[in-house]
């Protein structure tokens, strides 16, 4: 029982130490004009491209169409 227990931590270590740390994501546009050219707009405030300088209009979407 103990050996099963201290295997299975091991393996659990090991899957812990191969998964990567998430990367802090950058803003994939420097303005609307390329989210636009990209078929982005109305970008909603909880997508990883939304930044607040592309929300004008303080409505939670950014690059309105």
């Amino acid at each position: 029982m103990i050996y099963k227990l201290a295997v299975a931590t091991l393996l659990a270590g090991a899957v812990s130490v191969c998964i990567p740390a998430v990367a802090q994501a950058q803003r994939p546009y420097a303005n609307c004009t390329e989210a636009h050219q990209d078929g982005r707009y109305d970008i909603p405030e909880n997508d990883p491209a939304y930044w607040p300088g592309g929300d004008r209009d303080h409505d939670g979407f950014a690059c309105d169409s």
